[in-house]
């Protein structure tokens, strides 16, 4: 089966975003200092930790490995599933409950004191996991969705299709009848309005998710797991167009 990405809203990028970012900050502050939601830090600390001779967090090793897993997986769900519908119920469920128990972890597991501690490492494997399958699904059939957990390249997105509206509106302000010039704007417009809901969802996020941990620990992120499982009612019900 070919897998098709299909449209979808984009107040459901900026929510998988929000999901992202709370779920990211929640696990800088309960998992040592890990970033679950990309990996581009988790390259960086394997340097930093290569210098250091530091071999103790584990989790930061691994957390690359199991990224890609959890992406790799994902693809096979979506094939499996037979029809871009059901591989978005499928890979949303997968998220669902890969966050649901990783939240369940964090609230019925002893404190963790430790980065190698068992329940630590498995709440930490459970929560990259869960950010690779939301790459990889958003990635796969989500038509024209910018990534929803890797905020640098869509910044970098942003400023590119700000400024090429700027200077197309600056083109047409001279040349009204420019017709390339106004196209530049349109389609650059277009762009970035797929882009602000991803980066605004991700930060408002990672921001509640900072404020939200430290007053109720684990108990916030059930606001992301309850996210979730609006978009899994929403994806069964959703009618492909």
């Amino acid at each position: 089966m070919a897998i098709k990405a299909i449209p979808v809203p984009r107040i459901v990028a900026g929510l998988l975003a929000f999901v992202a970012g709370v779920v990211d900050a929640c696990t800088v502050f309960a998992l040592f200092g890990l970033f679950v939601a990309q990996v581009t830090g988790s390259f960086v600390l394997i340097g930093v930790q290569i210098v250091n001779a530091d071999i103790v967090n584990i989790i930061r090793t691994l957390a690359i490995p199991v990224f890609f897993l959890g992406g790799f997986a994902t693809v096979f769900v979506a094939e499996l599933a037979g029809d871009s519908k059901r591989a978005l119920c499928w890979t949303l469920f997968a998220e669902f409950a890969l966050v649901g128990t990783f939240v369940l972890i964090g609230l019925i597991a002893p404190h963790f004191d430790h980065p190698n501690a068992p329940w630590a490492l498995v709440a930490s494997v459970l929560g990259v996991t869960a950010m690779g399958v939301q790459s990889a699904l958003v990635r796969l059939l989500m038509r024209g969705v910018a990534s929803t957990n890797v905020m640098t390249t869509n910044t970098t997105l942003a400023s590119i299709e700000l400024a090429q509206w700027v200077i197309a509106t600056r083109r047409l302000s001279k040349h009204p009848a420019d017709g390339a010039a106004f196209e530049l704007k349109r389609q650059a417009l277009g762009r970035f309005a797929g882009l602000w809901p991803v980066l605004l969802g991700f930060l408002a996020g990672a921001c509640c998710g900072a404020v939200g941990f430290q007053v109720a620990g684990f108990w916030f992120l059930l606001s992301a797991v309850a996210i979730l499982a609006g978009l899994l009612v929403w994806a069964i019900r959703h009618k492909p167009v």
